[in-house]
């Protein structure tokens, strides 16, 4: 919300996509920004197909998040896949086609984007720190990992030094 963003709460909302396509008269967002990835949880059909696979050890990721940007985006738009990803079946290539989406992955670019996005840190454009919501000593990692992944206390990111 401090850079202009808006998100949505899964858990407070009866579907993301109807939210976002009521917050945009209908459109959709210009740009959708996956950074969940796996772990993300959701409701309806979609959710519970990706419950099944799991409980069978079938060896795929949820992939909900994804697929609810994909099918928020306006046509035109951009989704940005931040989150990580290993194996997803059910993914919506038609949908994406037919909308004419771009799509933009992360995992790769560090090396390009971190020494430009350094220096507007440095030159205090750019002040990322209210990600970083908690901080744990190392021997702390497991309670930091464990309010991470159960977005417990309003976590986002949880920072680690050593000798804290």
């Amino acid at each position: 919300e401090n850079v202009g963003a808006e998100t949505i709460n899964y858990a407070e909302v009866d579907s993301v996509i109807n939210t976002l396509k009521e917050m945009t008269g209908g459109r959709g967002p210009d740009a959708c920004i996956e950074a969940v990835g796996m772990e993300a949880h959701g409701t309806g059909p979609g959710y519970t197909y990706d419950r099944v696979k799991q409980a069978l050890r079938l060896q795929t990721d949820r992939g909900i998040s994804l697929r609810e940007a994909i099918m928020a985006c306006r046509k035109g738009g951009t989704v940005s896949i931040l989150g990580v990803f290993g194996v997803m079946d059910k993914f919506p290539v038609g949908v994406m086609m037919n909308k004419g989406l771009t799509v933009r992955t992360a995992q790769q670019h560090g090396q390009k984007y971190v020494p430009r996005l350094l220096e507007h840190v440095a030159k205090g454009e750019l002040d990322p720190s209210f990600l970083a919501t908690h901080k744990f000593s190392l021997e702390d990692s497991p309670r930091g990992y464990d309010i991470f992944k159960h977005k417990e206390d309003g976590c986002v990111r949880v920072v680690f030094t050593p000798n804290a």
